[in-house]
């Protein structure tokens, strides 16, 4: 199946430019690529990733963005992976050939992981907003950034928080077999036993399965404490609904892919109250929330829904991305590359500036449960 390019339409002026012959020499129009899932099980995440792309052209377009001296017209060649990381290579190479000035994605680690080489082979700078799996910024492309926590953090404090804060003693853990998911689910195991705990069983599945019975009735009997999963919220709501059915009432734990606003209606009847605790790879303390909520209305009046979990992070990497450029004085990629690497740009989900890896520096998580199906938030820690 062909990905078909979602282009944000142009300014009005500059549809005027081309349709006479008047001097179009001052306008510059800079293509900036977004690669996310719109289709297959995590397209409600990928498209709210989108969502937070086009909010921020929109905005730039708005404003009258000057790089240089000139005035320029964003587009957004917003690309679909479906998750899968050999369309995730393609889309890289179609966004390469296409010679966008940057890249915002993938949302995947699985997709992002392989496609940064594509990047950086072409000199192209990429952000992903979601991706967690440390070897992510541990190749050493200078090209490939972050704007969330790494799973060493996010495993590390759910993997402490499950033990010390929850008091779970034996813990099964079930992954997805993804980048993200076996990752995410190592950093958790590593940390839980750290702090004093039991992993009793260690079961996998896929991120397309659908039935985990046989796994979920062998875990029962080592009656678990909690159960941590590594996936995300398409595989991890029906895996709730499944372990109501056995009658399985052990706390549920996940990363940020579980934690998302639609797992109570993937779950069902499946969510308990405070059953279910989750991090979000971000968040911001109390001096930030209005910004961060500011964001979330304005989202919901365009987009006509919640924010599902990352748009507010695809949102500041654009924006940060764009800054680096006007501190360049250039969209070339080579030489906004360095104001990148240096950048200190304050966004809606906080500060955002990297380290040499690539990784934010004093990347916040947040934590979550939920409470008559809505995510209720526990507390922001880093």
């Amino acid at each position: 199946m062909q990905n078909k390019i979602k282009m944000i339409p142009l300014a009005g002026a500059i549809a005027m430019a081309f349709a006479f012959a008047g001097p179009v020499s001052a306008q510059e129009v800079v293509t900036i690529g977004q690669v996310s899932p719109l289709t297959g099980p995590n397209a409600h995440i990928g498209k709210d990733n989108e969502n937070g792309a086009t909010m921020a052209i929109e905005a730039l377009n708005a404003k009258g963005t000057m790089i240089g001296g000139k005035k320029v017209t964003f587009v957004l060649q917003s690309e679909d992976d479906a998750s899968d990381p050999k369309q995730g290579t393609a889309v890289a190479q179609k966004l390469v050939d296409a010679k966008v000035k940057g890249v915002i994605g993938h949302m995947n680690s699985g997709t992002t992981i392989p496609a940064s080489k594509i990047y950086y082979d072409a000199g192209i700078p990429q952000i992903s907003p979601s991706a967690t799996n440390p070897k992510y910024t541990q190749q050493g492309f200078n090209t490939a950034f972050r704007v969330v926590a790494n799973d060493g953090q996010l495993g590390g404090t759910l993997g402490r928080y499950a033990i010390n804060t929850l008091k779970a003693k034996n813990i099964a853990v079930i992954d997805d077999r993804t980048a993200y998911g076996q990752g995410v689910a190592e950093e958790f195991a590593k940390s839980a036993k750290k702090a004093g705990g039991t992993i009793v069983a260690t079961q996998f599945t896929t991120d397309k399965a659908t039935d985990f019975n046989a796994i979920l009735t062998s875990i029962k009997a080592k009656n678990p404490d909690l159960i941590f999963f590594g996936g995300m919220d398409a595989v991890g709501g029906p895996m709730l609904r499944q372990m109501d059915q056995l009658g399985i009432k052990a706390k549920f734990m996940g990363g940020d892919g579980l934690c998302t606003t639609e797992l109570a209606k993937l779950a069902g009847a499946g969510l308990k109250d405070g059953q279910v605790v989750c991090a979000e790879a971000g968040g911001v303390p109390d001096a930030g929330k209005a910004a961060l909520d500011a964001f979330k209305a304005a989202y919901q009046k365009r987009f006509n829904q919640e924010v599902v979990i990352y748009a507010p992070y695809e949102y500041d990497a654009l924006m940060a991305m764009v800054a680096a450029m006007q501190k360049a004085g250039s969209s070339d990629p080579k030489k906004y590359l360095p104001e990148l690497a240096k950048i200190h740009y304050s966004g809606v989900t906080g500060p955002i500036s990297f380290d040499p890896k690539g990784d934010i520096k004093d990347g916040s998580l947040t934590l979550y449960t939920y409470k008559d199906g809505v995510r209720t938030l526990l507390t922001v820690t880093k």
